[in-house]
């Protein structure tokens, strides 16, 4: 209910940037169609940004502009278009049927092209401006990681591979890459002293996560991320910290003179007797969040963040999902698990992977902490089909809760590129890049590696377009030149009503040096029109499912 009431509460916000979105994508690729038939001497008697009632025209020339009423959609009609038209012979010169199959391609094909090379722009633009990336800078480590065993730190900010320097995490992984399957020097700088270490590291080569990459494998150093616990404090009962008025779900953002980021810094934050102001963030909603200052005075006796009853939230219960074996049992947020089947419990993965692990035949003893006194419950999970970060739908057994935990990322870095030649070399990669990913995707999809769920109709392309322009514009563009080159893949693809199903006739064309009968292409094309209804239904079907989920 809470994802209906979202998109409800969203949709007048959303709909203003999907219309943009969409209408300036579909004017590209309508512009690409009409300037070439102009070339070609094709007469282009419409250019209709939308479709149905017109409510907008102007004529210049042989050309009828117009706006329409449904904005998300374009066409241009041309003279000439339809194979069973009459045409005179004085007319046949303006006439598309008419043209030499060569211009025909060139005019069909010219509406996706200028789809991919408006995404060149777009990324043009965007690297001269200045895109977000993640600095080289490690996350959370853990202790019994290969990273950390090697060598490196939370926080570490690494400076160079094998010589090579790096500033930010692209670089990093691609550095990872390059060298997969040695053992490199490593130089980092640590987080809080800032003091250089140098040391041997071994770069695995592992397969690669990314299912849209043509890499089959990747380097990777085990344990080195970009992730950290945000600092998301839970309170002990009848603790310090409870009388000074800290709730379980506090986020801390300043110490004294001290910004706070991330978990790991609240120890040393809070290691001396004195005077504290503690400023708080509580409530998860940025636009609902209450901000407050809680000021006390450390006793010499009690110094540290866990000795004033401050704790970390992996075991907490952020929700209970409805209808859910966790909900059945009578599972509450805020209850702390502390043990299933007898073993002690020390952070949400084991929680995880235990249930994980499980039997929807036999129940979990599981015990919580509620209100300061462990409770016992016997739980019976059921299987579950979950998105992976891969795309992959995967069956695991689970009870229907999520956690407390907060995760966060150290502040994006800006990176500007000035010259624009190097700046084309950039767009042109990443226009590259996303075409090979959204192909891929096609493949992956046919292999059963990639579930057809994530196929997403108007309201995933809306919500998308609302949340990236909420974020800002470079996000918001970013958003456009993928789906612009999304519009390029599809439109080639050989099905009948798209582009590429025309160039499929005109290629049968050259090779048996006739046109198709108009029977077989009606027929190809009703084929088409039904392929294309079925993918509008199931994408539908996709968005209003993913709105009901959890219901």
């Amino acid at each position: 209910m809470e994802n209906i009431l979202n998109f409800i509460g969203n949709l007048p916000s959303a709909i203003l940037p999907l219309v943009f979105l969409l209408g300036l994508l579909i004017a590209v690729h309508e512009f690409g169609h009409f300037i070439v038939a102009r070339l070609c001497g094709v007469r282009v008697e419409t250019f209709s940004l939308g479709f149905g009632k017109k409510i907008f025209q102007y004529k210049k020339g042989d050309t009828t502009y117009c706006l329409s009423l449904f904005p998300l959609g374009g066409y241009v009609k041309m003279f000439g278009e339809q194979p069973g038209d009459h045409i005179s012979e004085a007319d046949k010169a303006f006439s598309f049927t008419h043209k030499t199959v060569y211009q025909r391609i060139a005019i069909v094909l010219a509406g996706p092209i200028m789809n991919f090379l408006f995404a060149i722009l777009i990324f043009f633009c965007i690297v001269n401006i200045g895109e977000e990336t993640k600095p080289s800078i490690a996350g959370d480590i853990k202790i019994e990681s290969e990273a950390y065993k090697t060598g490196f730190r939370s926080g570490d900010k690494v400076l160079s591979v094998g010589s090579v320097n790096v500033t930010n995490w692209d670089q990093l992984q691609d550095r990872l890459d390059e060298v997969k399957g040695t053992t490199t020097e490593v130089k980092v700088a640590r987080e809080i002293t800032g003091e250089e270490a140098t040391f041997p590291a071994e770069v695995k080569t592992v397969p690669n996560p990314n299912p849209l990459s043509l890499k089959s494998t990747v380097g990777e150093l085990e344990g080195l991320n970009y992730i950290s616990e945000a600092p998301k404090v839970a309170v002990q009962p009848g603790s310090l910290a409870e009388t000074l008025g800290f709730k379980t779900g506090d986020i801390i953002t300043q110490v004294n003179e001290q910004k706070i980021s991330f978990l790991r810094e609240l120890e040393g934050a809070f290691s001396k007797p004195g005077t504290y102001k503690v400023e708080v963030t509580r409530g998860d909603d940025p636009k609902k969040a209450e901000k407050l200052t809680i000021d006390f005075q450390m006793p010499t006796s009690t110094q540290g963040f866990t000795a004033i009853g401050l704790a970390k939230t992996h075991l907490i219960i952020a929700e209970v999902f409805k209808n859910t074996p966790a909900a059945k049992a009578g599972l509450m947020p805020g209850d702390q698990f502390l043990s299933i089947d007898g073993t002690k419990l020390t952070d949400w993965e084991n929680v995880l992977n235990t249930i994980k692990s499980g039997s929807n035949e036999k129940p979990f003893d599981i015990v919580v902490l509620r209100e300061g006194k462990p409770k016992d419950f016997k739980i019976v999970p059921e299987v579950t089909t979950q998105m992976t970060l891969q795309g992959k739908e995967e069956k695991r057994f689970a009870i229907g809760v999520r956690p407390m935990i907060g995760l966060t990322t150290n502040q994006s870095l800006i990176v500007r590129t000035n010259n624009p030649v190097t700046a084309l070399n950039k767009a042109v990669g990443k226009t590259w890049d996303v075409t090979v990913m959204t192909i891929m995707g096609f493949v992956r999809m046919f292999q059963g590696q990639i579930s057809p769920k994530n196929i997403g109709g108007f309201i995933s392309i809306g919500q998308v377009a609302h949340d990236t322009f909420q974020i800002g514009l470079v996000h918001f563009f970013s958003m456009m030149a993928i789906i612009s080159v999304n519009l390029f893949v599809l439109n080639l693809l050989p099905v009948p009503l798209l582009d590429g199903g025309h160039l499929l006739f005109y290629v049968v064309e050259m090779v048996k040096g006739s046109p198709m009968s108009l029977k077989k292409m009606e027929i190809a094309q009703q084929v088409g029109l039904a392929l294309l209804l079925s993918l509008m239904v199931f994408a539908l079907f996709n968005d209003f499912s993913r709105l009901f989920q959890n219901m």
